[in-house]
């Protein structure tokens, strides 16, 4: 439903546990990660923020959280290393910066942000390594970006795959984070941030840093942050579809976000988005088993979901 006031909407990744292998206290500690993001963005846009800093803090707290791929939980190539991708967009005018292929700042959606203030859009490699050195940002050892978890989940990767086996495990495929808000003067942005596919190829880079694939905003329309196969992503321009869909065909926002998620997943592009329109009104559709999702209002009750479950309070 639309709202005047704000709206903020934010999703953990479209690589979720089977619904089997999901416990009572996992499900409890993803809940709770998405709750604190939720707040962090939610703190923001009540004291009069803007929708840029909402989504770029509950983005941040995302990263920290090791259960999701990004920052502190990325995944790792098929070479044993990280690299990270990250992007934001202003609806107000368009401005974004994203990175690519980076490895060391605590916090890649804060490169991401830096960029913005500069005459370019998007940074990769060392160029970007540089860019963020020179910014000031935070950096962080390689055992702080290291987790079990994923290490064993490449491990099972590169075993299924000598075997020649497809993977079939979204939790391990794909996964990213993201956010996206509309403040009280109206303004959207959109924020999204991820450590890549399990056993990737070193030098992949997916939707997330893409402007109108996996990362948009326009305060004319929608801001859009995906999550999914990435290269479905990318190939579709699905985040920038959504809004055209809205500016050119006149859908409503729920109708074209469902619309090209629906699209996506009957070529093989598993995954979802958060969106949110100009009205403040939210949309969180996904085509896979589910994806870590969460959204908060005006009101300042934050509600989180996985599956096909309802939402419920936090």
């Amino acid at each position: 439903m639309p709202t005047d006031g704000y709206a903020l909407a934010i999703h953990g990744g479209a690589g979720t546990l089977r619904r089997g292998d999901m416990t009572v206290e996992r499900e409890a500690l993803y809940r709770a990660g998405l709750a604190r993001a939720l707040a962090g963005g939610r703190d923001v846009l009540a004291q009069g923020g803007g929708a840029l800093d909402a989504v770029t803090r509950a983005v941040c707290a995302l990263e920290d959280d090791p259960l999701f791929n990004a920052g502190r939980g990325a995944v790792f190539t098929r070479a044993g290393t990280q690299e990270m991708d990250a992007a934001v967009m202003d609806g107000h005018d368009r401005r974004a910066g994203a990175v690519a292929g980076i490895f060391g700042p605590r916090n890649p959606i804060l490169a991401a942000r830096a960029v913005t203030e500069s005459p370019h859009v998007l940074l990769i490699g060392d160029g970007a390594m540089s860019f963020c050195r020179e910014a000031g940002l935070e950096f962080a050892e390689a055992a702080y970006f290291f987790t079990e978890s994923r290490w064993a989940a490449l491990t099972a990767t590169l075993v299924q795959e000598e075997a020649g086996l497809v993977d079939i495990d979204e939790s391990r495929r794909h996964g990213t984070v993201g956010a996206v808000a509309r403040d009280r003067d109206g303004n959207l942005a959109a924020a999204t941030s991820t450590g890549g596919m399990t056993g990737k190829l070193p030098g992949r880079v997916g939707d997330s840093p893409v402007i109108g694939a996996g990362t948009y905003a326009d305060n004319a329309t929608c801001a859009i942050s995906a999550t999914g196969h990435g290269e479905f992503f990318i190939r579709y321009a699905a985040a920038h579809e959504i809004a055209a869909r809205m500016a050119h065909g006149g859908q409503s926002l729920a109708d074209a976000a469902g619309a090209v998620v629906g699209e996506l997943g009957r070529v093989g592009g598993s995954g979802g988005v958060v969106a949110v329109g100009r009205d403040g009104t939210l949309a969180l559709p996904f085509n896979c088993a589910g994806m870590y999702r969460g959204y908060v209002r005006g009101d300042g009750i934050v509600y989180t979901a996985i599956y096909d479950e309802p939402y419920e309070a936090s």
